[in-house]
């Protein structure tokens, strides 16, 4: 995307160039900033569907500019900081939080050649960013100096690094197939119709990840680091105004990248689940697949109660993990005993 904001803007100089790199994070980061306040607004619709309500209605038609209002809001309140708190960090940690939300969908391919760097190892990219997201919460437990804070950030931590281990098989299996690190390349070794994903062969493994990336997110039924029954509100609990607000937005932010990371692994893509339809462009049908994993995020939220957590690690620990493990050393056999392991391999 780079390159062709370069050659658009002229081609020719340094200046140019950082003007095509600013405008290529800003082509992502500002369409995605508005598609987490409307994912706010569409979690809390579905919900409301499930519990027969009617949800969001009131400010703007159909209540849309709910999360808007909701948003200016929070702007126009106080940051309060707690005495005892250790002001940089408290104000850092959400920062972090944020910044390393956004960072991550760099390397996420919405089409052909659509993404802001398509790099050979941007799988690794991703699950090395989404694995610093724990220091912000660590950070802001401890810099809170309250005991529900600093509890919420240790469970937050390890429960964050106890699924990690699952997804990081999980993604050997699809390399394994794909043959490649590169996320435009996993993309294009399920090009040909839906029959080419690879949510059919590896579907357990779908479902792993699908589990694992609620654990990963903190959300439902997996949202024991923000238990309001005994941690108040968690990590979160010190926190107001816009603090608060870039961890909320961090939240969804990562929801969203988890379903476009579903949708690049398991689903095809910006490739249609129709051989040979070149009618609806390929990022609409990447926004299409990103849209129905955020709906079985909302969903798992409005319906599955929350874990314990002892149950909780247990799932992760012993469950997942000799799962992921068997799992890859059962495709691994299949890739390369069956025949499919891809070619230059």
């Amino acid at each position: 995307m780079v390159d062709a904001l370069y050659t658009l803007f002229g081609g020719e100089g340094q200046f140019l160039y950082l003007i095509a790199i600013v405008a290529a994070v800003l082509a992502i980061a500002l369409p995605l900033l508005i598609a987490v306040a409307f994912a706010v607004y569409f979690d809390r619709k579905i919900w409301a569907a499930v519990q027969m309500r009617r949800g969001p209605n009131v400010v703007g038609p159909f209540g849309l500019l709910q999360s808007f209002a909701d948003g200016l809001k929070l702007f126009l309140k106080e940051t309060i900081i707690p005495a005892g708190a250790n002001k940089v960090i408290f104000l850092l940690a959400p920062m972090l939080t944020f910044t390393l939300a956004l960072i991550s969908w760099a390397v996420i391919p919405f089409d052909e050649g659509m993404a802001i760097s398509d790099l050979n190892v941007g799988i690794m990219y991703i699950l090395a960013i989404s694995s610093l997201g724990v220091y912000g919460i660590i950070m802001s437990g401890w810099a809170s100096n309250s005991r529900y804070a600093f509890l919420g950030a240790l469970r937050s931590a390890a429960q964050m690094v106890s699924y990690e281990v699952s997804i990081g098989f999980v993604l050997i299996c699809v390399l394994v197939f794909a043959g490649s690190l590169n996320l435009s390349d996993i993309v294009d070794a399920q090009a040909g119709g839906a029959h080419k994903w690879y949510m059919w062969p590896l579907a357990p493994i779908y479902v792993i990840f699908f589990i694992s990336a609620l654990a990963e997110t903190n959300r439902p039924p997996f949202d024991l680091p923000e238990a309001e029954a005994e941690l108040v509100a968690g990590y979160q609990v010190e926190y107001s105004s816009m603090a608060f607000a870039l961890f909320f937005l961090g939240e969804y932010a990562n929801i969203l990248l988890m379903s476009a990371v579903m949708a690049i692994l398991f689903l095809g893509g910006w490739h249609s689940p129709i051989p040979g339809d070149d009618i609806i462009p390929g990022f609409i049908w990447m926004l299409l697949k990103i849209g129905f994993g955020f709906f079985m995020f909302a969903m798992v939220k409005a319906f599955v109660p929350r874990y314990r957590y002892d149950q909780l690690m247990r799932l992760g620990w012993k469950v997942f993990l000799p799962l992921s493990l068997a799992f890859v050393v059962f495709y691994s056999g299949i890739a390369v005993y069956g025949g499919f392991l891809p070619s230059g391999s």
